[in-house]
């Protein structure tokens, strides 16, 4: 099953530039094994097709590339672009990325949990004015205070030992 999804500009919305998934999780997987298992779980719970959008590693570079390229100075005044760095980064290093919708609150919460069970390294979920962090950082890696000049609180770290 290939991972990756047409895009479509209805299909990425923005906010001064940079994409902004309103009601969607952006989740990070360590390989596309683990993406492909968690878009099959995403399936079976009746997540339609049309609310999972796959990213690989490459498309994911390219499309941060393209969001840097069009980001409003407005943009780094929230966390917007740190998040598009750190997809970036985590793109870079092999991460592949799905977009969930999520129908409210509680089945943000269903969604983030299952892509823990499929060993997501991170899920945010974007809601209009607030992007939630869904999973916990895993144990031993230390949260730093966040800033647009200092970054987010969850640089992109190698995975711990399974």
């Amino acid at each position: 099953m290939a991972l990756s999804t047409p895009r479509s500009d209805d299909d990425h919305p923005t906010s001064f530039g940079v994409h902004k998934p309103v009601d969607h999780l952006v989740i990070s997987f360590p390989t596309a094994a683990e993406a492909g298992q968690a878009r099959a779980a995403f399936s079976a719970l009746g997540i339609a097709e049309a609310d999972l959008h796959a990213f690989t590693d490459r498309e994911m570079v390219d499309r941060v590339a393209e969001d840097l390229k069009r980001a409003s100075p407005l943009a780094s005044i929230g966390q917007e672009v740190n998040l598009l760095r750190s997809h970036g980064e985590l793109a870079e290093r092999g991460y592949h990325f799905l977009v969930v919708k999520a129908k409210n609150d509680d089945h943000a919460r269903e969604i983030a949990e299952i892509a823990r069970r499929n060993h997501a390294e991170r899920a945010q979920y974007y809601g209009h004015f607030i992007i939630e962090a869904m999973l916990e950082p895993e144990g031993g890696r230390p949260q730093v205070a966040e800033s647009p000049h200092r970054g987010l609180d969850t640089h992109p770290k190698p995975p711990l030992p399974r």
